[in-house]
């Protein structure tokens, strides 16, 4: 779960509904400590760009990606993994902020909601492709 999580090829096949690709950074395979990933995808009616950084690493136990360009005021997404008997608990803490009233008010009428939405989309995948045979390809 841990290294699917960082897989950019995973990350991209999740969203492929918002024409999701990458055009800097990580091009391939896992992200790592201070590794960058610029993505290009549309979202709200409009092609948006998005540059992460991982900015914290402890395999397996959790990762940090956070903004380092794009629409948000700040973006931190923080993945937790926690063994247990039968597989592992995926905790995402994802935080974003935008800018101004409309973003204030488009945050609390919408877009938290579309957020939660597309992480939710992501963990299904994960959580496919690790308990299906398909992880293998995600990894290299």
């Amino acid at each position: 779960m841990f290294d699917l999580s960082r897989s950019v090829a995973l990350h991209k096949a999740s969203m492929k509904d918002h024409d999701e690709r990458i055009v800097d950074g990580t091009m391939s395979g896992l992200m790592s400590l201070n590794d960058t990933v610029t993505w290009t995808a549309k979202h709200l009616f409009k092609e948006r760009r998005l540059k992460i950084r991982i900015s914290k690493l402890q395999r397996p136990e959790y990762f940090t990606d956070e903004q380092e360009a794009g629409d948000f005021k700040l973006m931190k997404h923080e993945h937790y993994f926690k063994p247990i008997e039968n597989g592992t608990i995926m905790i995402d803490q994802f935080h974003f902020e935008t800018t101004g009233l409309m973003g204030k008010l488009l945050t609390k009428f919408y877009l938290e909601k579309y957020m939660t939405q597309l992480l939710k989309q992501r963990n299904k995948m994960i959580k496919e492709v690790a308990e299906g045979n398909l992880w293998k390809q995600y990894l290299s």
